[in-house]
């Protein structure tokens, strides 16, 4: 499994390094915070689902714009979640948060440069993976996943207001769903759709999605408490400082893990119909649960 995600990581790396603007052209200042940002060690886990999904039901290489703007988006997503007005974090993946690096303002600019680069890489007229029709509709889905009222922008949103505060399971798992689970579920679903898949087949990659992003999440919550800084990259325990919402703070860890695990399972017997195809899915879901950052 390791090699598989490394080599993955490498193809991932390599059409990233393509379609970004070079950290020379101006505004430099900007595309180097969006270089720093992007090459910054992430495990490529949204894109590498979707290539997994490509594996199982098409051509890896018809998804893999797709794969690079899912990468893209979700960096402008962590840069502006580590903001001084979101999470006011100053360490992502074991080295200074942008806004340390660059300042907040260029920061800000950079999650936005990035948000709109990976729209421009989906829409481009040349893209000849998907016809202008599936990329317009494709590009629908992925503004529902990061905006609102469902997506990750609505997670974050309802994040910050329970930060502090009481607030119910039903809550807890609207964030979980939104702030994570949704961009996850897009990137198994929308490379289901690039690659033709049926209804019935889509819906069954879908649910895997979102049964692994909530889990994604919980097994976070739980590395927040448990985890080595060392490993995980940032610093841990401000989830249970600042009273944010959690798994294992309304649960316990012991149930948290449980359900982490629950989720996995489902997950993965919901790809049977799939069969041995399935396979580098099913690996993906097990990494999930068993992951130390």
């Amino acid at each position: 499994m390791g090699e598989y995600l490394a080599r993955q990581r490498r193809r991932v790396d390599e059409c990233l390094k393509r379609y970004l603007p070079s950290e020379t052209e101006v505004p430099a200042q900007v595309h180097q915070a969006m270089h720093y940002s992007v090459f910054a060690g992430g495990k490529r886990f949204r894109p590498i689902l979707a290539l997994a999904t490509a594996e199982a039901l098409g051509d890896e290489e018809r998804v893999m714009d797709f794969a690079c703007a899912l990468e893209m988006l979700h960096t402008y997503s962590l840069i502006h979640d580590d903001l001084p007005a979101m999470d006011n974090d100053d360490f992502r993946r074991g080295r200074p948060t942008c806004h340390k690096r660059f300042g907040e303002a260029v920061a800000i600019l950079a999650g936005n440069a990035l948000m709109a680069r990976a729209f421009w890489l989906l829409a481009r007229p040349r893209n000849e993976a998907a016809t202008e029709a599936c990329r317009l509709e494709l590009i629908h889905r992925l503004c529902e996943a990061i905006g609102t009222p469902r997506g990750v922008i609505a997670g974050q949103v309802v994040d910050l207001l329970t930060q502090g505060k009481p607030y119910t399971a039903e809550e807890l798992r609207f964030i979980h769903a939104c702030k994570t689970a949704a961009l996850i579920e897009i990137s198994v679903a929308g490379a289901a759709f690039l690659c033709g898949a049926e209804v019935a087949v889509e819906e069954q990659c879908r649910k895997f999605g979102r049964k692994i992003g909530l889990a994604f999440q919980i097994v976070d919550d739980i590395l927040d408490e448990t985890g080595s800084e060392q490993e995980v990259g940032k610093t841990l325990g401000k989830d249970r400082v600042q009273k944010k919402a959690t798994y294992p703070a309304l649960f316990g860890l012991e149930s948290s893990r449980r359900e982490a695990e629950r989720l996995v399972d489902e997950a993965v017997a919901g790809l049977e119909p799939l069969g041995p195809r399935a396979y580098r899915l099913v690996q993906l879901a097990r990494f999930v649960a068993s992951r130390r950052h």
